[in-house]
C-alpha cells in the first residue's frame, strides 16, 4: 500500500504524505512514490496548483531513520536512495511551471522541513513546528535546506539554524521570513483550498514564467548542483563516527556524545 496519497478536485492537485505510525517519515518506497506524485502533478496540464501536506497532524520528519539502521551495507548507501529520489521531488517543485503549496500542520524537520522550504508558499497551523534538526544526529543537511535557507532568512539566521537547532514555533517561523501564512489549525485545509483555488483561477502561465524569472534572480538554477553536494557530503558522513553516534542516541532517546571520541 502506498503512503502516498493523490487527489485532483477543481484543477487544484493534493499529495498527501500518510505514514503517521512512523511520524510521515519516508522510507525508499514513499520517498519513490512522492517523486512520482510531485511528476505528475507538475506535468499534467490540467492541474493548475498543487499542495503538499501530512496526515494526522504532521508534515514530514524527513528520512526513515529505522530503515537508515537497519540498512546494509553501509548508512550512506541508504540515504542516498531515499535522497535521491527526494531532490528529485524538490528539484522538480522548483521548475514547476505552476505554484506549489506546503500545508504545515505539527512538525516540519529534517528532510520535511526541505520539501516544505521548496514549495513557492507555506502556508501553516498555529500548532505547526520547525526545525533543520540534522545536527541532533551529527548529519550535514540535505533535502535543500542548506541551499534554500540562506536565500529565504539570510546568512546569519541560517547558521542559528545549522549550529543551534532551534524549534520553531509557527509565529516565529513567520517573523522571520521561512513562511507565509499562520492559521488557526481547524482552518488550515479549508485556507490553503481557497488560496490554491485562487492560483487556480489565476493566469497560471504568466505564474510559471514569473516564477522561472524569480527562478533565475534567486540562483535556483544551481539548485541541483547544490543537491547532488548535498547528497554526497551527507553519505559521506553518515558512514562515520559521529552518525553511528547520533543514531545510537537517537533510539536510546538521550543526548549524543559527539566530543567523547
Amino acid at each position: 500500500m502506498s503512503h502516498i496519497l493523490t487527489e485532483v478536485r477543481d484543477a487544484v492537485g493534493t499529495i498527501t504524505i500518510d505514514r503517521r505510525e512512523r511520524f510521515n517519515s519516508l522510507d525508499a518506497e514513499t520517498a519513490r512514490d512522492l517523486r512520482r506524485a510531485g511528476l505528475r502533478m507538475a506535468r499534467d496540464f490540467g492541474v493548475r496548483a498543487v499542495v503538499l501536506r501530512g496526515a494526522g497532524g504532521i508534515f514530514c520528519s524527513g528520512a526513515d531513520l529505522k530503515e537508515i539502521r537497519n540498512a546494509t551495507p553501509s548508512y550512506g548507501d541508504a540515504f542516498k536512495e531515499i535522497l535521491e529520489y527526494i531532490h528529485s521531488t524538490i528539484s522538480e517543485i522548483r521548475r514547476a511551471a505552476k505554484p506549489f503549496i506546503a500545508s504545515v500542520d505539527g512538525i516540519a524537520a529534517a528532510g520535511g522541513f526541505g520539501l516544505a522550504m521548496s514549495c513557492d508558499l507555506v502556508i501553516a497551523s498555529d500548532r505547526a513546528a520547525f526545525e533543520w534538526a540534522y545536527a541532533k544526529t551529527g548529519l550535514t543537511g540535505a533535502e535543500s535546506s542548506t541551499f534554500m535557507l540562506p536565500r529565504l532568512i539570510g546568512l546569519r539566521r541560517a547558521l542559528e539554524m545549522l549550529f543551534l537547532n532551534p524549534r520553531l514555533d509557527a509565529a516565529r517561523a513567520l517573523e522571520i521570513g521561512l513562511i507565509n501564512r499562520v492559521v488557526p489549525a481547524p482552518e488550515l485545509d479549508e485556507e490553503v483550498h481557497r488560496i490554491a483555488m485562487q492560483l487556480a483561477a489565476g493566469p497560471v502561465e504568466a505564474f510559471g514564467i514569473a516564477k522561472e524569472l524569480l527562478n533565475q534572480a534567486a540562483g535556483m538554477d544551481r539548485l541541483d548542483l547544490h543537491l547532488d553536494r548535498e547528497l554526497e557530503q551527507l553519505a559521506r558522513i553518515a558512514d562515520g563516527a559521529a552518525f553511528a553516534e547520533g543514531l545510537d542516541a537517537f533510539f536510546d532517546k538521550r543526548a549524543p556524545k559527539f566530543g567523547a571520541a
